[in-house]
C-alpha cells in the first residue's frame, strides 16, 4: 500500500471516474485533513493561529469536521465494498479510524498557554479545503486549458510552497509586523491615521488597496529589474502550468520581504481594523483567482482590474510579455506606467522562465536564489 501512494503522490495527469481513483482521492486528501484538523483539537496552542482562534465558533468547526470525517470514510468504505482502488481507499479510511480513536469531533479543548510559538496548521487546513473546493469547481466550469488535468505537472513542488507558506505563517507574520515597526514607526502620524479612520468604508477601502498596489507594483518591478532580487522572484515564474495552485510558488524570503514593504504604508496610515480586513479577503481572493486556469477576461474592466488573463500575460514566456503587467489588484497601474502587454492574441501561449533554468522541487528552489550561476 505505501509504495502505491508514493508512486500516486509522485505521478501527475488525468485521473479518471469509474474506477473509483478519483474518489479514492477526494477521500485520502479530506481524512488526511481530518487526521490533522483533530490534532489541532488536541494542542491549540502549538497548531492553531492566534487571530484565528479569535474568531472561531467551536461549534462550528466540531461540525466541520464530524461531516468530513463521515464523507471520507463513508466514500472510503464504499469504494472497499465495490473493490474500487481498494489499497486507496483502505488508507483513507484507516486515517479517519485514527481521527475517530484520537477523539474526532468531540475532542475537548483544555484550557491552554498563550503566545506560545506555534504553526497554522489549521489556516493551512482550512485555506487548502476551501480554495480546492472554490477553484477547482470554477476551473472546470470555465477552463481555459480543456486538457490540462488537477494534477499537472510539478502540482507537488507547488503544494509543498503551500504547506510551507501556510505553516509558517506565525514566523512570518512576527517577522513582517518586527520589520515593519522597526523600519517605518518613525513615519506614524496621529493626524494622518485618525483622518484616514474617519473616511467612509468604501473610500477607505478603495485607498488601502490602491496605496497597497503601488507599493506591489513597483516592488514586483524591482524583483524583475534588479538582477539579484530577479534570482528570488524567479522561483514564483518558473511555474509552467496556471491554475489555483500555481501563485503559491513563492520564495519564502520574497514573501517576507514583499508582505513587509506592502504592510508598511497600511500600518504608518493606520487603516481600521475592519477596512483591513476586507482588504485582506480581497487580497486572498485575487492572489489565487488571477493564477487560475480560467477563461475570465471581464470585458472593457480589464483595463481597469487585474484578471486572470492579465495575470496570465505577466507569466508568459512570450517576449512580447517579458517584464510587462506588474499589477497585483489595478491593471490601469501598468497602463498608467506603460508597462500593460499590447498583443493582438487573447491569451499567451507558454509560461514559465525564459531558458527553464530554474529547478523543480521546494528544496532545490529555495536554494537556488543563493546557488552560483552557472557559466
Amino acid at each position: 500500500m505505501l509504495d502505491k501512494l508514493n508512486r500516486l503522490s509522485t505521478s501527475h495527469g488525468r485521473i479518471y471516474f469509474g474506477n473509483g481513483l478519483a474518489t479514492g482521492v477526494f477521500a485520502l486528501m479530506l481524512g488526511l485533513m481530518c487526521f490533522l484538523g483533530v490534532l489541532a483539537f488536541h494542542f491549540p496552542a502549538y497548531l492553531t493561529t492566534p487571530q484565528l482562534r479569535e474568531v472561531y465558533n467551536p461549534d462550528a468547526m466540531r461540525t466541520l469536521l464530524f461531516w468530513s470525517m463521515v464523507a471520507s470514510g463513508g466514500v472510503a468504505l464504499a469504494n472497499i465494498v465495490l473493490d474500487r482502488a481498494r489499497w486507496l481507499s483502505a488508507a483513507a479510511f484507516a486515517l479517519v479510524v485514527l481521527a475517530a480513536l484520537l477523539g474526532g469531533s468531540k475532542v475537548p479543548v483544555q484550557p491552554y498557554a498563550q503566545h506560545t510559538p506555534y504553526i497554522g496548521l489549521d489556516w493551512f487546513i482550512l485555506d487548502l479545503l476551501g480554495s480546492s473546493l472554490i477553484f477547482i469547481f470554477v476551473e472546470k466550469l470555465f477552463p481555459l486549458r480543456r486538457d490540462q488535468p488537477v494534477f499537472r505537472p510539478e502540482w507537488q513542488t507547488d503544494l509543498q510552497h503551500f504547506i510551507v507558506n501556510h505553516m509558517v505563517v506565525g514566523f512570518i507574520l512576527l517577522a513582517t509586523n518586527l520589520l515593519v515597526h522597526r523600519l517605518f514607526g518613525w513615519a506614524v502620524r496621529d493626524g494622518i491615521q485618525q483622518w484616514v479612520q474617519d473616511l467612509p468604508f468604501g473610500v477607505a477601502l478603495f485607498l488601502i488597496v490602491l496605496v497597497a498596489d503601488l507599493v506591489q507594483y513597483w516592488t514586483h518591478r524591482a524583483y524583475h529589474e534588479v538582477s539579484w532580487l530577479w534570482r528570488l522572484h524567479a522561483v514564483h515564474h518558473s511555474v509552467k502550468s496556471m491554475d489555483w495552485l500555481a501563485g503559491s510558488r513563492q520564495h519564502i524570503l520574497e514573501l517576507i520581504i514583499t508582505r513587509t514593504l506592502v504592510l508598511a504604508p497600511i500600518f504608518v496610515l493606520g487603516f481600521s481594523k475592519d477596512v483591513i480586513d476586507a482588504y485582506i479577503i480581497i487580497v486572498g481572493f485575487q492572489a489565487v483567482f488571477n493564477h487560475t486556469n480560467v477563461n475570465v477576461r471581464l470585458g472593457p474592466l480589464r483595463y481597469i482590474l487585474v484578471t486572470p488573463n492579465f495575470h496570465h500575460w505577466h507569466h508568459s514566456q512570450d517576449r512580447e510579455a517579458l517584464d510587462r503587467n506588474y499589477a497585483a489588484h489595478f491593471a490601469f497601474l501598468d497602463y498608467l506606467f506603460g508597462t500593460a502587454v499590447k498583443s493582438d492574441r487573447k491569451w499567451p501561449s507558454d509560461y514559465g522562465v525564459l531558458g527553464d533554468y530554474v529547478p523543480n522541487g521546494y528544496l532545490k528552489q529555495l536554494a537556488f536564489p543563493f546557488a552560483r550561476k552557472k557559466k
